[in-house]
């Protein structure tokens, strides 16, 4: 069994420092820089509540921030398993959100874009058990959504950050 020498790796990644690789999440980072800067439009529903809520826990809220998020959630669901007496057995969600950053200061937009994903749930058990499916699944989905937008705002971020 051949086993790569790790060390020549990271010999190797250590010499590409100077092709302006910089961590993220680093000091002086995007997302570092991203802290704290963005307000989030407010919400209106329970998966705007969700998504809102998400990205003010991994960037911060400040009212006094430079930027702004504007979105539009726009979801949808599609039956997946279905008997032969027509009973859907499974669902589909798909979710997407079309994003951007303005600053706060001028109304400019600074990037935009769309990020897109799904999740899924069971409809087999209690009407109850699979409305309660339903809603966790809707949960799920905005969370992804978030976590998304905050990684597509932080690839992008090196571009429209001071």
């Amino acid at each position: 069994m051949w086993l790569p020498d790790r060390r020549g790796f990271f010999l190797g990644c250590a010499a590409l420092g100077g092709c302006g690789f910089a961590p993220a999440y680093g000091p002086g980072g995007s997302g570092d820089r991203l802290r704290g800067q963005i307000l989030v439009a407010a919400p209106e529903d329970r998966e705007d509540f969700t998504f809102t809520k998400r990205i003010e826990d991994r960037l911060g809220r400040n009212q006094a921030a430079l930027f702004g998020l504007e979105y539009k959630i726009t979801t949808r669901s599609d039956g997946l398993a279905i008997t032969a007496t027509q009973e859907t057995q499974r669902y589909n969600l798909v979710g997407s959100v079309q994003y951007s950053v303005v600053d706060r200061a001028t109304a400019a937009e600074l990037t935009t874009n769309t990020v897109q994903t799904f999740t899924s749930y069971s409809a087999t058990g209690t009407t109850v058990a699979t409305r309660a499916a339903e809603r966790d699944a809707y949960a799920r989905l905005t969370l992804i959504l978030a976590d998304l937008v905050i990684t597509q705002m932080i690839a992008s971020g090196v571009d429209w950050l001071p």
